[in-house]
């Protein structure tokens, strides 16, 4: 990842560090109570496996949000305009303009989308952009209990997240894909390569479920 220097225009980003993350899920029920999302609707979540076997187990957790990519696929995608992309880098939905077709959650690699039945609009993660834009921390970062979420601009090199990434040797999902994404991990790899002892849960709830 190439950084700018510090004049250039912020660019939201975080980095999640999964050896850290517990899968207490503070972060999807805070995001869930500042964002006021649909029931089982969740703009983040954590994904929980049992790998090992006994007596040496554990419990993988792999966080997942929208990767508020450079040239996002669910803005082309989108016939309205209703997506689009803050100076920032935040990719954003506008309500007034989204009439459900789902275009967009068929375009997002990462499943980050949601539709909500009721009002016929897809929603998503924001980076709580109506925090963020006012120099605050995403919701899910300032309540995570043991840290595991670093947030800040990927523009400025002397920010923490750039000093951090700058260190590590971050990983981001679908590494396959093209284009730059605003959320990182560490210990990305080995919590995919983990082997699942018991059926992968999304909030507690089976996957599938």
């Amino acid at each position: 990842m190439t950084q700018s220097s510090a004049s250039a225009a912020p660019r939201f980003g975080m980095l999640i560090n999964l050896a850290t993350c517990v899968g207490c899920n503070a972060c999807a029920v805070a995001c869930k109570m500042e964002n006021e999302t649909p029931t089982a609707c969740f703009n983040t979540w954590v994904e929980s496996w049992d790998t090992g076997a006994y007596p040496d187990v554990r419990r993988a957790n792999l966080s997942k949000l929208c990767n508020h990519c450079e040239d996002a696929p669910c803005q082309g995608a989108c016939p309205t305009g209703a997506t689009y992309t803050v100076d920032e880098g935040v990719v954003l939905v506008n309500a007034g303009d989204c009439i459900g077709c789902k275009s967009c959650m068929t375009a997002c690699p990462y499943g980050a989308r949601w539709y909500d039945e009721e009002r016929n609009v897809v929603g998503k993660c924001t980076f709580c952009y109506h925090r963020t834009s006012k120099g605050m921390q995403p919701k899910c970062v300032s309540t995570c209990i043991t840290n595991s979420r670093l947030f800040g601009d990927l523009n400025d090199p002397e920010s923490d997240i750039s000093r951090r990434l700058a260190e590590v040797d971050a990983e981001r999902l679908h590494a396959e894909l093209d284009g730059e994404v605003a959320v990182y991990y560490l210990g990305l790899s080995a919590t995919q390569e983990a082997p699942a002892a018991s059926g992968v849960c999304r909030g507690g709830v089976p996957v599938g479920n």
